[in-house]
């Protein structure tokens, strides 16, 4: 499908247009990418990829090639380097989203401290009956059930209302025994906790009719044939309690949130959906744009901000966001601001992490490390033991690092990126770059070396939309968008 000029626009890096008149002034690049003193070929990136089945010949498909090879060059580089990959500033960096989503429960505990209910406070909630508990015991029927099998399960039913009259406490053993309901008959036949209007019309007139401890006639609803209880206070105390608070703090956090989005004006631009869709088919491009997405009182969200905040999502949000509608855009834009704010909020009241916390963040980045390691059959006794000087072992570490990109694009070796937050911390250590120049000089030797092995064999040409590398599973999917060197 043919973008708009605006998507194209928006697509387009700041200086590649351009790029054709400054090629005309300038050498054709011979190298791809750079991390420190260690480089990136044309000829050995064209040579990967042009008998490649997993790399299509296209730009992007490229330029995301070489940013995979700078991460990994870069970890490489640190291990030969004896670099302590594990002090507090480098887990905390490359452990942001983890240690922001804790650092956001603890906030959110405080926040809800006032959502205990003393034991009179249970009694009086229950009593008031604006929030109940009820159980029960399906008998299934499907809708179109023939006349005997409907009486079958009425007669059923009706035999067991008079032992679930009789069992008091027991009924919950007589709902896991016999309820079709998959769902409650774990449960004791619970329901958990309910407000009126939450079950289909027949259930709903029987149920709130009950008292404490009563049970209902047999029920027919489109489900089949219910028995139900509302049981005591005395058999629910607890489960009770925990659902009222529960629902006590699921509206104390949306009232919290409306107070904060009218508070501070949270406020998507009117054209965020369409910047958000641009941003997400090309994150690399993105990740310096200050275009403004959302306005907010004292501050904005722009698309680096986005970039960097999907980085820590799930991989399916990017995948997704393109396809949704522009209100579910702009909503989705209204709670990464809130989440925003609300992170802010917790460093403004001195939210701390527990001991236990960082153990946790640092088993899983002790986990991570020694997951690449593992790809590149590099750890730092290896190099240690290996060889007797730096520069033999920085030769030792580029040269695993080579062997592991070539099995990749080859389709020899499964691929597993670099963590996102992991890469971003050692480039912001690094002096690296990805050169436009050189990209498009490696897609055109590849595209040369591939026309010339199908002349030389006769045979017809591959077509260049092959599938992409796919991730295998292991850590977040890697987000290796080029940035100015430090």
């Amino acid at each position: 499908m043919r973008r708009s000029s605006l998507v194209l626009l928006v697509l387009t890096p700041l200086g590649v247009g351009c790029s054709g008149v400054r090629d005309a002034f300038t050498p054709r690049a011979d190298v791809v990418a750079r991390a420190n003193d260690q480089t990136l070929g044309v000829e050995r990136m064209a040579g990967w990829a042009s008998g490649s089945k997993q790399v299509p010949l296209e730009p992007l498909a490229f330029n995301r090639l070489a940013n995979i090879w700078v991460d990994y060059a870069l970890f490489a580089q640190a291990l030969a380097h004896g670099q302590d990959l594990r002090d507090s500033a480098t887990v905390t960096a490359a452990m942001w989203p983890i240690v922001s989503q804790i650092k956001w429960e603890r906030f959110h505990d405080k926040l809800n401290t006032a959502a205990t209910f003393s034991d009179k406070q249970v009694d009086s909630v229950y009593d008031a009956g604006q929030v109940r508990m009820f159980q029960h015991i399906l008998l299934q029927v499907p809708p179109n059930a023939a006349a005997n099998v409907d009486g079958q399960k009425r007669r059923q039913a009706e035999q067991l209302l008079t032992q679930a009259r009789s069992a008091g406490a027991g009924f919950g053993r007589l709902a896991s025994r016999h309820s079709d309901d998959p769902g409650s008959k774990t449960q004791g036949g619970s329901l958990g906790v309910s407000t009126r209007g939450q079950f289909v019309q027949a259930f709903e007139d029987a149920a709130w009719q009950l008292p404490p401890g009563g049970v209902s006639p047999v029920v027919k609803s489109p489900f089949g044939y219910h028995i139900i209880r509302r049981p005591p206070l005395t058999e629910v105390r607890d489960s009770f309690r925990g659902g009222v608070e529960e629902r006590r703090q699921y509206l104390g956090d949306s009232l919290y949130l409306d107070s904060l989005s009218i508070k501070r004006r949270i406020e998507p631009v009117s054209r965020a959906p369409a910047y958000v869709r641009a941003a997400m088919q090309d994150v690399e491009a993105s990740r310096k744009s200050g275009r403004k997405l959302v306005n907010y009182r004292g501050g904005s969200i722009r698309v680096r901000d986005l970039v960097r905040w999907v980085g820590a999502m799930d991989p399916s949000v990017t995948q997704a966001l393109p396809q949704a509608p522009d209100e579910q855009i702009n909503q989705f834009l209204k709670a990464l601001a809130q989440r925003e704010l609300l992170l802010k909020q917790a460093d403004s009241a001195k939210v701390t992490l527990t001991p236990e916390d960082w153990q946790q963040i640092r088993a899983q980045h002790d986990t991570a490390l020694k997951l690449l390691g593992s790809i590149l059959s590099l750890s730092p006794e290896l190099l240690r033991d290996s060889v007797s000087n730096e520069r033999d072992r920085l030769n030792l570490a580029m040269g695993r690092v080579d062997d592991y990109m070539g099995r990749v694009v080859q389709g020899r070796a499964r691929f597993f990126p670099v963590p996102p937050f992991l890469g971003e911390t050692l480039r912001a250590h690094g002096d690296w770059n990805v050169d436009e120049a050189g990209v498009r000089r490696a897609l055109e030797r590849a595209q040369q070396i591939r026309a010339d092995s199908t002349r030389a064999t006769g045979g017809g040409a591959r077509p260049g939309g092959a599938p992409q590398i796919a991730p295998a599973p292991g850590p977040a999917p890697i987000d290796t968008t080029p940035r100015n060197p430090r």
